[in-house]
Formats: structure tokens, C-alpha cells, sequence
């Protein structure tokens, strides 16, 4: 069994709420309690963390090393485009990652096109509005499950 931690960055508190032009209906809760859900049935834990505060996200990266934490998918919202302190955290731990984004943030504002955690993901998947976290967790089961197999 593998543990899993999906990480979402400011606002995303206001899914189902902010903007569902953009965003879409589903609340955060849904997703989490989607995510939980397809994790268990595939034999793996998961966990969810939110928070509008970069420390606070900073904090549970650098937790996450000390935890079991195998995966971890991550929505960093608008710190995408402005945390170095984040990304820094991300690559101190090496825990491999999925970046998320429900819109597609190439298709919004310039500012939106440049992501400090690209280049450090395993993969990324954007623009599919909430099924882009099951796509996600998709891949990185299948990543873990891979790993665990070539372990044996």
C-alpha cells in the first residue's frame, strides 16, 4: 500500500463557488472525497491537504518527507506562477509529484503560462476541469504500482 497526499494551494477552498466559468461546480470535498475513494479501491491511502497560506503548504511538503508520503499530485493555484519557496520544498523532499490545474493556464492570462513545477513533475494535466485530479491519481497508482512491481 501507498501513501498518497494531494496538496491544494489558495482558493481552491471556493471550488463549486469561485468563478465556475473557469472552475467548475465541484467542491473541493467532492474531489477529495472522490480521490479518497478510487485510492482505497485500488489499495492505497490518501490524504488531502488545503490551505491558503504558502507556509503552511511549505510545511506539510517538508512533513510529507518524514511521513510515509510515496505520491503526491498538487494543485498549487496561483502560487503555480509566484512560489520559489514552494517549488524549493517540492525538490528538497524528491517525493515524485503531478502538478494539477483545472483550467488551463496557457489558455488564461501570460502570466499564468510560466509554472516554478513543471520541470520538476512527473507529469502534468490540465484544463479537464476535476476529473484531471482522477487523471492524476490514474497515473500515479499506475506509477506506483509499476514501482512496487519491479520491487518484488
Amino acid at each position: 500500500m501507498a501513501n498518497l497526499l494531494v496538496l491544494h494551494g489558495p482558493n481552491l477552498n471556493l471550488l463549486g463557488s469561485r468563478e465556475p466559468e473557469i472552475y467548475g461546480h465541484a467542491t473541493l470535498d467532492a474531489i477529495n472525497t472522490d480521490l479518497a475513494a478510487r485510492a482505497t479501491a485500488a489499495g492505497h491511502a490518501l490524504q488531502s491537504f488545503q490551505s491558503n497560506a504558502e507556509h503552511a503548504l511549505v510545511d506539510r511538503v517538508q512533513a510529507a518527507h518524514n511521513d510515509g508520503t510515496d505520491f503526491i499530485l498538487i494543485n498549487p493555484a496561483g502560487l503555480t506562477h509566484t512560489s520559489v519557496a514552494l517549488r524549493d520544498a517540492m525538490a528538497a523532499v524528491a517525493i515524485p509529484f503531478i502538478e494539477v490545474h483545472l483550467s488551463n493556464p496557457h489558455a488564461r492570462e501570460p502570466f499564468r503560462h510560466t509554472s516554478y513545477f513543471s520541470d520538476l513533475a512527473v507529469g502534468l494535466v490540465a484544463g479537464f476541469g476535476p476529473i484531471g485530479y482522477g487523471l492524476a491519481l490514474a497515473a500515479a497508482i499506475q506509477r506506483l504500482d509499476a514501482n512496487d512491481s519491479k520491487a518484488r
